[in-house]
Formats: structure tokens, C-alpha cells, sequence
């Protein structure tokens, strides 16, 4: 019985690890962005793609778990400090937020149909209508 229960706890925290990776429009040319720049992009400080196109970010809301794991994971900051930034951003009129969604199938959607999007999903909604960019 323990052995079962120890199995069981496994397989949740497997799925609670799904790895979250980074996704654009199909047309991004774009193939790989170093952490840096994707802190920059979601940070809404770098508006343009390396080749010059427009950037349109998409984000989950703040509460979302999946978010929150993107934003220590993949930018190694806390969820509450890209808010910051951005609310920065926005009442000093010098940018913009991001682009929300309501939950990853919408995020997929968006950035499917979104010309130079960016944006973060789970391994398991991903399919042919987005790409997905390597962080190096």
C-alpha cells in the first residue's frame, strides 16, 4: 500500500513539473532568445523581436500557477515584480501591460492568430499552429 501511495505522489508531482516553454506566431523569425532578453520582452522594456518586428506579449493572470511558475522558472523573478514593472510602465506613460488571457487554450489561440506573438504554455497544449522558442 505504501508503494502505491508513494507511486501515486510521483505522478503528481510529475504533472505539477510539466515544463512550461516559450511560444510564438508561426512567422516569428526568431528560432531562440537568451533569458535576458525574454526578462526584457515580459518586462515590456523591449518592444521589437531581434529582427525588428513587433512584439505582442501574452500572460496569464497573475494568480494563474502556471504563470507563476514561468516567471521564477524561465525569468527568475517573482510574479508580484513583473506587475510592478509593468504598472510602472503604464502610469508613467511610458509603455504598456501585456496582452492577458483567461487560460492557456485562449494563449494559444491568441498567439496562433496574433502576427508577432510571445507568449508561455505548458508542453501539452502545444500544437502545430504555434512554434516554440529555445531559451539559451
Amino acid at each position: 500500500m505504501a508503494f502505491l501511495l508513494a507511486e501515486q505522489t510521483h505522478a503528481q508531482s510529475v504533472d505539477q513539473d510539466a515544463t512550461i516553454l516559450l511560444v510564438a506566431h508561426p512567422a516569428v523569425a526568431t528560432q531562440w532568445l537568451n533569458r535576458d532578453t525574454t526578462r526584457a520582452i515580459f518586462a515590456m522594456r523591449q518592444r521589437t523581436w531581434p529582427d525588428g518586428e513587433a512584439v505582442q506579449v501574452f500572460v496569464l493572470p497573475n494568480r494563474d500557477p502556471v504563470h507563476a511558475r514561468f516567471t521564477k522558472e524561465q525569468l527568475a523573478v517573482y510574479p508580484h515584480q513583473l506587475q510592478l514593472a509593468w504598472d510602472r510602465m503604464v502610469f508613467s506613460g511610458m509603455g504598456q501591460a501585456p496582452n492577458r488571457v483567461a487560460d492557456q487554450l485562449e494563449m494559444r489561440e491568441k498567439i496562433a492568430n496574433t502576427p508577432g506573438a510571445l507568449g508561455y504554455l505548458e508542453r501539452e497544449y502545444l500544437d502545430e499552429n504555434v512554434q516554440v522558442i529555445s531559451m539559451e
